[in-house]
């Protein structure tokens, strides 16, 4: 952290190689597309470049910087929410493309799951990413989101029974029809 504070780009690239996959976690809980969420993280590496001699505690890098990219995430949302179209019926969309029942079931299950996590709120989706999705413990999850292990657990806990709820919802109510 030392020699990043000191202007070396090198370290300092070190460290967002360190971070990045927490920051993209962090930022995919905040935004549906792999793309809008690779963005905010570059622009909040880019801010955490310029404002690198603001982090007060140095050991605690990881945390301050997931903090800027939660908030560009957040900007992002906000700003592709006023700018947001409705896309084309994905059933004609997906045929007219030659895509087979397979691809439509998985792009219907796959917008059910993103549907469901977009009911969590933020450092719930955040949490079930990070734990769900790459494994990490709840020390290091704990760690870089500023909570206690005994939060982390209960956030995750609780947004399993929440998106258990949901899908099990959604699976009765495709069953009806």
């Amino acid at each position: 952290m030392g020699q990043a504070r000191r202007g070396d780009a090198a370290a300092f690239e070190l460290l967002l190689r360190r971070h990045f996959r927490a920051g993209y976690l962090v930022a995919m809980a905040q935004l549906d597309e792999p793309a809008d969420a690779e963005d905010a993280c570059q622009d909040a590496f880019v801010k955490a470049w310029d404002q690198l001699g603001q982090c007060r505690e140095p050991a605690r890098f990881g945390a301050w910087l997931l903090r800027i990219v939660r908030n560009t995430a957040q900007n992002r949302r906000d700003y592709l929410r006023v700018r947001h179209t409705e896309p084309l019926d994905e059933d004609t969309a997906g045929y007219a493309k030659g895509s087979s029942d397979r691809d439509l079931d998985r792009r219907e299950l796959a917008g059910t799951l993103h549907a469901a996590l977009a009911t969590l709120r933020p450092l719930q989706r955040e949490v079930v990413l990070m734990h769900d999705l790459d494994n990490w413990p709840h020390a290091r999850i704990a760690e870089l989101l500023e909570i206690s292990e005994v939060l982390s657990r209960r956030h995750l806990s609780d947004a399993r029974k929440q998106l258990r709820a949901l899908l099990r919802e959604r699976t009765s109510e495709g069953d009806r029809s």
